[in-house]
């Protein structure tokens, strides 16, 4: 296998494009290459099959999703209420926005794993420690609300970010939807 990390990581992300835009059916090696602009049989060279694409996928998503510690550090200056709990999710909502392709593969992968069970294996895994981490943070940076706060605050926005993103039209003002669901979430106090 290739070790080009450039170029590997040019291939994760032209799959992702791949992924969103024509989903699982249409990831192929050669729809890679194209999309990533290299030469044919490139992918090839960097991945062992069409699974080993499928499971570095989500890892990549979620390292371009990542927040800018900046940012984070900025609004941790605020106090530990309901507004910064919104206005971490404003990021996040946000950040998903500029990478909407990412999320869309994202959910062209859980779709996947409905029928791999290879794949949902790995991406219950992954998917379970973003989770715990985001519980842990909450909890750890002494955010208003408990562990199942942080559970039903992650099932709310991934139903609206799933809105959002495959039907924009359906929601309207997806932002003042985040400081709506906060405030109905988060305790009172």
């Amino acid at each position: 296998m290739a070790q080009n990390p450039a170029r590997r990581a040019a291939l994760i992300d032209a799959a992702i494009e791949v992924l969103a835009g024509e989903g699982a059916r249409g990831l192929t090696f050669r729809a890679v290459d194209v999309r990533a602009g290299v030469p044919a049989g490139t992918a090839s060279n960097y991945f062992a099959n069409r699974d080993d694409v499928l499971h570095q996928v989500a890892g990549r998503v979620h390292h371009h999703l990542t927040p800018d510690p900046e940012v984070i550090a900025g609004l941790l200056r605020a106090p530990r209420d309901r507004a910064l709990v919104a206005a971490l999710l404003q990021d996040l909502l946000r950040r998903i926005e500029a990478h909407r392709s990412g999320y869309l593969a994202l959910l062209e992968l859980r779709l996947e794993a409905t029928r791999r069970p290879e794949l949902r294996t790995e991406l219950t895994r992954t998917l379970r420690e973003q989770l715990d981490a985001n519980i842990a943070y909450h909890l750890g940076e002494g955010l208003p609300g408990d562990r199942d706060t942080v559970v039903v605050l992650y099932l709310a926005m991934t139903g609206l970010l799933l809105e959002h993103l495959t039907l924009p039209e359906l929601l309207d003002a997806p932002t003042a939807l985040v400081d709506t669901l906060v405030a109905r979430i988060i305790p009172a106090g």
